[in-house]
């Protein structure tokens, strides 16, 4: 069998259907179809059925569409390894970003990337901290900026920073929070973020240790945004500290007592690839740019 086989295998697994996993490939959908019954006679297993929506896999294709990933990021890895032992590191990293740039460096990293490695292509991608989690452990993102601790046995993470957040209010409802119990608090209007994200769960920590439930006003998944709708006078929210004690400053928030909800930022990636070439860079890069120990261990059981 050929790895171009097992990637259009891996595509339309993904995809579910011809069409969009051509697309993916850059190739033409009969050339797909065609790879996937060149593997379907090699293996003489049908991988797929085929319906009126798109593709579905059989149970044989279940259980071969992990071995076929694990194959194709081996090959991968060698490649990058055989690039690397000339001295090279080469390639694109899909690297998933939150927050604002400043908070994770994300500039001094990118400079630093750029000037040690010219071959290494560094695309970011914005996330909601639970989406640039999934998309790691699916393949979609390389590695990602993460905070929380959302464990898995298929991560492995490099600890950056701890950081805490605070319960901010707009500064026109002074009087209305100052002397708040927690019941009161949870009634005022509140600016929440998805679910998936690590700042919802933070709030949502806050409250069920209380047995209450905030009220909800609007959601928003950016913390640039969730501040200046603070700012705006929607509700309240969580917001990390270092911008919440500046914006308290300028006079445009109150805080709601000496409250700190304290989390860790880290980088993840899949445990599986912690010996890539592509990786150990990035790793590298961001123990310089956060002048972490060279030897800070890595969890390969948690991120």
């Amino acid at each position: 069998m050929e790895l171009y086989q097992l990637r259009s295998f891996v595509a339309v697994a993904e995809a579910g259907h011809l069409t969009r996993a051509a697309e993916k490939l850059h190739v033409s959908q009969p050339a797909v179809s065609a790879q996937i019954k060149a593997l379907e006679d090699e293996l003489e297993l049908a991988l797929f059925e085929r319906t009126s929506s798109g593709m579905v896999l059989t149970s044989a294709g279940q259980r071969l569409l992990a071995d076929a990933e694990r194959v194709l990021a081996a090959a991968q890895a060698l490649r990058s390894e055989a690039k690397a032992l000339k001295g090279e590191v080469a390639g694109k990293a899909r690297v998933g970003t939150m927050s604002d740039p400043v908070f994770i460096r994300i500039g001094e990293f990118l400079n630093a990337t750029v000037e040690r490695y010219p071959l290494l292509q560094v695309e970011l991608h914005h996330e909601i901290t639970g989406a640039a989690f999934a998309k790691v452990l699916d393949g979609d993102l390389d590695a990602s900026f993460y905070y929380g601790d959302l464990e898995h046995p298929a991560m492995a993470r490099l600890r950056l920073r701890a950081t805490s957040y605070r319960v901010a209010a707009p500064a026109a409802w002074k009087h209305r929070v100052v002397d708040a119990d927690w019941g009161e608090i949870a009634q005022q209007p509140w600016v929440i973020t998805p679910s998936i994200s690590t700042h919802h769960q933070l709030v949502r920590a806050l409250f069920d240790k209380h047995g209450i439930e905030p009220t909800k006003v609007v959601e928003a998944d950016q913390e640039s945004f969730i501040a200046n709708l603070v700012v705006s006078g929607v509700g309240l929210s969580l917001i990390r500290e270092e911008l919440a004690l500046e914006k308290e400053a300028a006079g445009e928030v109150c805080l709601w007592r000496d409250l700190r909800l304290e989390t860790t930022l880290w980088f993840v990636y899949l445990a599986a690839r912690a010996d890539d070439p592509v990786i150990r860079a990035l790793l590298g890069v961001l123990r310089d740019t956060w002048k972490l120990n060279p030897h800070t261990a890595q969890s390969r059981d948690q991120a």
